[in-house]
C-alpha cells in the first residue's frame, strides 16, 4: 500500500496534540490516560492519548472548520460526493437523521420492506406514513431480496406525493440489483432517494465490486465503515450527492442525535479508514481477491452445504443442505474458534475483508473436523420462510400517532394472532424486522418464529418466549 502518513489530517491532528504532552484541566476525566486502572491501561492506553474533547486546533463535529472539515472534505472527494458527513452513532444514526430530514408528521416514505430495523425506527420517529415496498422472494438461495421496479412504480402512482424513496443496497449477504432503475424511477417523480448502504462502503473500490449507490444516482447514502474498512465500531460515513436534498436538514438532526461529546478515536478511524481505502492498489486487490477466492473453494468442498454466488466477491454464503439448519452449523463453526458474522435458518455468512487471511490452513483442518460431526448428526427439518408477502407494496395497520395512544398488553405469541403488533419482531443478526411495529400478525408469522426459536434464532425481543407486545384490540 502506498504512504498514507500524511494523508490522515484528523487523525495527525489528534497526534501532534498529544505529542505536546499537554495538561489536562479538561473532561474527559481519564486526563490523556493519566487516571486508569492499571489492570486496563495497556489495552486502552494507546488510544486514551487521542481522545480529547473540543479543544483549540481539535476543531467541532457539529461546526467543523479545521481538521474535521479537512478529513469530512477528503472523505467526500474519494467518495465522489458533494459532501460527507462523519457518524459516531453507526449508519443507525445516518438514517434516522436523513428520514427525519426528508418528511413531516403524515408525509409518506415509500421504503423497501426488508430494511434494517433503524429505518423502521426512523419512520416512528418522523411519523412519517410509510408505503412499504414488498421484497421478491428467490427460491434458489432461499431469501427474500429486493423489491421489483414494477412494484415500486406503482407505489409512485398510487403515492406521487411521497416525500422519498429509502431502499437497501447491497443486502446484509453481498447482493445487489438493478438499483438504478429504481432510483431513476423515483427521480421520474422529482423524489429523493436515500439508499443505506451499511454494506458496500468497499464499492467505491470499483471493478470487481459493483457500483456504489452514489455512482448509480442515489441522493443520500449511508455507510457502516466499520463493516468492510478499517473503522472502529459505530463509525460510519453519510454522503449527499443531489439534486432533491439540502444539507441543512439533515445537518441539523445530526447535531440533534449525534453526542455533544463525539468520540475523537471513532472520527479519527473514520479519516485513517478512508486513506486506507485510497491507497489500495491493483496488486492489493489481486491478492485479497486471491485469499477470498482460496477461501471460498476451501468452503466448496463440503458435501453438507454450496457455496453461493453473490455480488460481492468478498461475502461468502453457505447454503446449507440436507436439512441441517445454519444455527445448528455455525455453532460447530464456534466451537473451532471461527466465528461468521451471522446464520439463518438455512445459511451461513462470512465476510472476508480486506486483507489477506493468514490461517488458512487452521480453516481447512476445522472444515473436515465439522464435516465429520455433521455425517454422524441427524437431519432435522427445514423451515419454510416463504409466503410472507402477498402484494408488492402494503401499509401500517394504524398510524404512529394512533399507535402511541392504543392501550396494549401481552400476549403469547400463538394466542396473537391477528392482533396488530404493538413491537417489531426482529431476528439479530440481520436485525431485519419479521414483524413490524403496526403490521398485523398472522399464523404464519406466529409458526415462523416459533420454528427459529427452536432453531437457535435470537431475536431484539426480551420476552418472546413467554409473550408478545399487541394492541388491546383486533
Amino acid at each position: 500500500m502506498k504512504n498514507t502518513a500524511y494523508d490522515v489530517p484528523l487523525f495527525r491532528g489528534l497526534c501532534e496534540f498529544s505529542a505536546m504532552n499537554p495538561i489536562s484541566f479538561h473532561v474527559p476525566g481519564h486526563k490523556n490516560g493519566t487516571v486508569f486502572p492499571d489492570f486496563a491501561k495497556a489495552t486502552f492506553g494507546p488510544l486514551l492519548s487521542i481522545d480529547f474533547t473540543e479543544l483549540t486546533g481539535l476543531d467541532d463535529l457539529h461546526a467543523p472548520t479545521e481538521i474535521i472539515k479537512e478529513a469530512q472534505t477528503r472523505a467526500a472527494t474519494f467518495f465522489h460526493a458533494d459532501e460527507t458527513f462523519f457518524l459516531v452513532g453507526g449508519t443507525t444514526v445516518g438514517n434516522l437523521a436523513t428520514i427525519l430530514a426528508m418528511c413531516r408528521p403524515g408525509e409518506k416514505l415509500i421504503v423497501q420492506r426488508n430494511s434494517h430495523k433503524s429505518i423502521a425506527n426512523g419512520l416512528e420517529l418522523a411519523g412519517a406514513t410509510p408505503i412499504f415496498l414488498n421484497p421478491m422472494f428467490d427460491s434458489q438461495t432461499d431469501r427474500y431480496i429486493a423489491p421489483s421496479i414494477e412494484g415500486l412504480a406503482k407505489a409512485l402512482q398510487a403515492h406521487p406525493d411521497a416525500k422519498g424513496v429509502v431502499l437497501t443496497y447491497p443486502d446484509y449477504y453481498g447482493k445487489t440489483y438493478a438499483l438504478k432503475e429504481l432510483i431513476d424511477c423515483a427521480h421520474a417523480y422529482q423524489i429523493p432517494v436515500l439508499v443505506d448502504e451499511a454494506h458496500g462502503v468497499h464499492f467505491a473500490l470499483g471493478d470487481p465490486f459493483p457500483p456504489s449507490a452514489l455512482q448509480l444516482g442515489a441522493d443520500v447514502v449511508v455507510q457502516s465503515a466499520h463493516k468492510m474498512a478499517p473503522a472502529m465500531t459505530m463509525a460510519s460515513w453519510l454522503h449527499i450527492k443531489s439534486d432533491f436534498v439540502t444539507r441543512d436538514q439533515i445537518q441539523y438532526y445530526l447535531s440533534m442525535l449525534q453526542s455533544s461529546s463525539p468520540s475523537y478515536p471513532l472520527l479519527a478511524s473514520l479519516d485513517i479508514a478512508r486513506a486506507f481505502l485510497a491507497s489500495l492498489t491493483k496488486q492489493d486487490l489481486t491478492r485479497i481477491l486471491q485469499s477470498a477466492q482460496q477461501l471460498k473453494e476451501d468452503f466448496a468442498e463440503s458435501t453438507h452445504w454450496f457455496v453461493e454466488e453473490t455480488s460481492d466477491p468478498l461475502k461468502i454464503t453457505l447454503t446449507m443442505k440436507q436439512g441441517h439448519s445454519g444455527y445448528e452449523v455455525a455453532a460447530l463453526f464456534e466451537q473451532e474458534g471461527i466465528y461468521p458474522e451471522l446464520a439463518s435458518h438455512k445459511h451461513i455468512l462470512f465476510i472476508h475483508g480486506l486483507g489477506e487471511l493468514m490461517r488458512l490452513d487452521e480453516v481447512k483442518l476445522a472444515l473436515k473436523r465439522i464435516g465429520q460431526r455433521l455425517k454422524i448428526s441427524s437431519n432435522h427439518a427445514t423451515i419454510d420462510i416463504s409466503g410472507l408477502f402477498q402484494k408488492s407494496y402494503a401499509q401500517l395497520a394504524y398510524t404512529y400517532n394512533e399507535m402511541r395512544m392504543l392501550p396494549t398488553k401481552r400476549m403469547r405469541l400463538e394466542q396473537s394472532i391477528d392482533y396488530i403488533a404493538a413491537e417489531a419482531i426482529i431476528p439479530y443478526p440481520p436485525g431485519i424486522p419479521l414483524v413490524l411495529k403496526g403490521e398485523r400478525i398472522t399464523n404464519r408469522h406466529a409458526k415462523l418464529v416459533e420454528a427459529l426459536i427452536k432453531k437457535g434464532a435470537t431475536f431484539q425481543n426480551q420476552y418472546i418466549q413467554t409473550g408478545i407486545l399487541v394492541f388491546e384490540e383486533k
